[in-house]
């Protein structure tokens, strides 16, 4: 289900946000250490005890990503369960993030969610002016984003 085109996006994207709910009460939460492994996606839990406590309660969750620049990305709808750190998947998986997390983070846990349906974001820009291309999106975005006050 994570084409070459998502597992690209989750590559480009710097943050995800990941959203859980439990008591009908929903919590969405920037996570900035992720990727994917197989058909899943994986976030290390760093500083999140919100989100694994509601993944514990209710399963189902939401994660959006987007590339800043280029304004497109996706949502991942699916089902999530807590790695701990005496499972034998966390070991395999704790090398995936190694190069990421450097000696910055200590992994706690992490998310294993298992996909159960992607949708394209596009900013509204490309839907209301269909003549819109990425490049003039990443060139709105750079001057926006990239102002330098002297």
């Amino acid at each position: 289900m994570l084409t070459d085109q998502v597992k690209n996006m989750i590559n480009r994207s710097v943050l995800c946000w990941l959203a859980t709910s439990h008591d009908n009460q929903p919590n969405v939460s920037p996570k900035e250490i992720f990727t994917y492994h197989d058909d899943r996606l994986i976030i290390a839990n760093i500083a999140s005890p919100q989100s694994v406590n509601n993944i514990q309660q209710n399963n189902a969750v939401c994660v959006s990503f987007i590339d800043i620049l280029s304004q497109k990305g996706y949502k991942v709808t699916g089902t999530a369960q807590i790695i701990m750190p005496n499972d034998n998947a966390f070991t395999p998986l704790h090398s995936v993030f190694s190069p990421m997390v450097q000696d910055k983070f200590t992994i706690l846990s992490m998310i294993d969610i298992t996909p159960t349906a992607i949708y394209p974001i596009l900013a509204p820009s490309y839907t209301y002016y269909p003549d819109t291309s990425e490049i003039a999106m990443i060139e709105q975005a750079k001057a926006a984003y990239f102002k330098h006050d002297n």
